[in-house]
């Protein structure tokens, strides 16, 4: 049976929904389940999470549990890394309160902007330690990456690292629920070609199987688009009562390029110069961006811990299993049994979005079997969207190359190119701003950097 470790095991919902998933395929369920965390705390309360996971699949896996993470590695067959570098506090902070006394307000920050180029410089050096140690002890592991700035992250380690990487995102499965959802429409009855870069792929084709045939879906998106923008996510907000989050970046780029992107849309928004300016507060109301939205969850995930903690560890409770729409345990499986199925997966481009550059990361499908994770060729993409990918794209290969030169120079050159930085500050703030950055990050930042 293969051997699984989870890097970040401490994430202890996530590893507990990938688990259910892994645990809940009969080829699988007596796999070797490794959990590797710094934090010893969160990764006991994981480790009970598992064995209670496996109980309630059925599953009889043997489950390891380790702070050394070298010893989690070894043998391993597959490495599903799931950490944040710094956490919420002081790292994610800092990401957000320095850049707002230079007048730069963010969302998410993980991804892209000058929150994401710090994000991927003091994550990049932490992934490629855990690539030297799968290529020295593991059992030739396949890496599946789920951690964020995903195109930094795995185009450091395809530069930098031996090992066989697939980024993995949620984005693109559930946008097209999401879209199903807004249109009336079956979610199993989609078809759907989707290609680009992690966080900014776009949907080619986006159809119906009906009985007379494949239905194209666009001209119903475009109808939807003239309409008041769907809500996305809870009711459980803090921020003056709104219920759940606008979608109206989303439709209005569908509008202005002709396609409909994966990722939603307050990540958008600060991917691109349009829709978060200072001083144009009407902006935020048309579209209906959350400014700090990611601190926000943070807190509440932080406020609600120590009871959803409590009620993991009951040992009178038991534990509820729902398959996810994480593509993680479909790899596994299927470089298991050679059952093949497509995933949509984040890998080097190499000529596969021809008008891309070949050597950054490219989310597009891929087919999986025992050979591993094979990416299909997509050919050019409509130059509108490649040309809004290679603005993001810029900040990803200066802020790589920052962190596996050295030179600092990059972190100013990827900041300064940031679409939603350079909209905002000028140049003598971009270079202050980012000094602060690294200063206030300290350690977290590689020696050569600070």
């Amino acid at each position: 049976m293969a051997k699984i470790t989870f890097v970040g095991a401490g994430s202890t919902v996530f590893a507990k929904n990938l688990l259910g998933d892994i645990l809940s395929l009969p080829e699988l369920a007596g796999s070797t389940i490794a959990l590797h965390d710094i934090d010893q705390v969160r990764l006991d309360t994981s480790e009970i999470v598992a064995h209670k996971t496996a109980a309630a699949v059925g599953a009889k896996p043997v489950i390891e549990s380790t702070t050394d993470r070298r010893a989690a590695l070894d043998g391993a067959d597959y490495v599903i890394t799931m950490f944040q570098v710094g956490g919420y506090e002081p790292a994610t902070v800092v990401d957000f309160e320095i850049p707002k006394q230079f007048g730069l307000e963010q969302t998410i920050a993980d991804t892209l902007g000058i929150g994401g180029i710090m994000r991927g410089l003091r994550t990049i050096p932490v992934l490629l330690d855990v690539c030297a140690d799968i290529e020295e002890v593991s059992n030739g592991a396949t890496l599946l990456n789920y951690v964020n700035p995903m195109s930094m992250l795995c185009w450091a380690v395809a530069k930098a690292s031996t090992v066989p990487t697939v980024g993995l995102c949620h984005s693109v499965q559930h946008t097209a629920e999401q879209l199903a959802g807004d249109l009336g429409v079956p979610a199993d009855e989609l078809r759907y070609k989707c290609a680009g870069i992690n966080h900014m792929a776009f949907y080619l084709d986006f159809e119906q199987r009906t009985p007379d045939g494949m239905v194209d879906l666009y001209p119903a998106i475009a109808e939807l688009a003239d309409q008041p923008a769907p809500l996305r996510g809870d009711a459980n907000r803090t921020d003056g009562g709104i219920e759940g989050l606008s979608d109206a970046v989303r439709y209005e780029m569908f509008k202005r390029l002709g396609y409909f992107v994966t990722e939603s849309s307050e990540h958008f928004s600060e991917y691109t110069p349009w829709f978060i300016k200072e001083g144009r507060p009407d902006l935020l109301d048309k579209f209906g961006v959350p400014l700090d939205e990611y601190p926000r969850r943070c807190e509440r995930q932080i406020g609600q811990w120590e009871e959803l903690r409590a009620e993991l560890e009951d040992p009178d409770a038991e534990i509820s299993v729902t398959p996810s729409a994480e593509y993680g345990s479909g790899i596994i499986h299927s470089m298991e049994t050679n059952e093949p199925r497509v995933i949509y997966g984040n890998v080097p481009n190499n000529g596969i979005i021809t008008n891309l550059p070949d050597d950054c990361i490219v989310e597009v499908p891929c087919l999986v079997d025992t050979q591993g994770v094979q990416p299909t060729s997509i050919g050019a993409i409509p130059p509108q969207l490649a040309a809004l990918m290679q603005t993001n794209i810029n900040v990803q290969s200066l802020t790589v190359e920052a962190a596996l030169t050295g030179n600092r120079d990059h972190v100013y050159h990827a900041a300064m190119l940031d679409p939603h930085t350079a909209a905002e500050l000028d140049l003598d703030q971009i270079w202050a701003m980012v000094d602060a950055l690294i200063e206030a990050h300290g350690n977290f930042i590689p020696e050569p950097l600070r």
